[in-house]
């Protein structure tokens, strides 16, 4: 009976490291941190600005060649067989270059994807700084649920700290924060930090009390300062 009671406590012993690891997982959902970064809305229109000005100057090529081709059909009865070959020559150099043009601007590694780079790389590198300071020493891992290649299943709200990494770069999260690029840190919206050991009150997407500021990971508010 003591061996099978010091068994018993031997493996609760191993295990309550174990135990106290997996509770000091959390999660972000960048998606979401981006869609309620002013820097990204930004960022966004002047890609879809620049990518609609390079779409329009290859449409123009298509369309300079389609009225070559036509001119060339409505006169290809007048034109000798060394003066269709010239024309059609060069409606086939038109063709290429139009395609080369499209591949430069739109193709694997091109002009908008390096443009892609240069405006949101700044801001992804921002948030993984965010991430790291909320992280801190109190997590050992982070994932993130809002990236193209997602495959977690279940993520409890508890634990979404995607809050906390927008306070840390300065916006109020929620809806009712939105676009609002002002510096919230210093203030009452500012997440305190948990005490060893003990879970937050309230903010989880699992029942519990929602922040006012309409954020997901209940580091909205803080409780009113007694009065004088």
């Amino acid at each position: 009976m003591n061996h099978l009671i010091l068994r018993l406590a031997l493996c609760a012993f191993v295990l309550a490291p174990v135990a106290a690891s997996a509770q000091r997982i959390a999660f972000v959902d960048t998606k979401y941190i981006l869609e309620q970064m002013p820097d990204y809305a930004a960022a966004q229109q002047e890609l879809d600005h620049q990518s609609s000005l390079w779409q329009k100057e290859i449409d123009e090529r298509w369309s300079q060649i389609k009225r070559m081709r036509d001119a060339f059909n409505a006169e290809a009865v007048l034109l000798t067989e060394d003066m269709k070959a010239g024309r059609l020559d060069e409606i086939n150099k038109k063709e290429n270059e139009a395609r080369e043009l499209q591949k430069k601007r739109f193709g694997v590694g091109g002009d908008l994807f390096k443009k892609r780079q240069e405006l949101i790389q700044p801001i992804q590198d921002r948030i993984y700084t965010a991430v790291k300071e909320v992280a801190g020493t109190s997590y050992v891992a982070v994932f993130d649920i809002g990236g193209i290649s997602n495959n977690v299943l279940y993520a409890s709200e508890k634990f979404d700290k995607s809050d906390s990494v927008l306070r840390k770069l300065g916006i109020k999260p929620g809806k009712d924060g939105a676009g609002n690029a002002g510096n919230v840190r210093g203030t009452e919206e500012e997440e305190q930090p948990e005490e060893k050991g003990k879970e937050p009150e309230g903010g989880g997407r699992d029942g519990g009390q929602q922040p006012k500021d309409g954020g997901r990971d209940g580091g909205g508010t803080q409780p009113e300062k007694p009065k004088n």
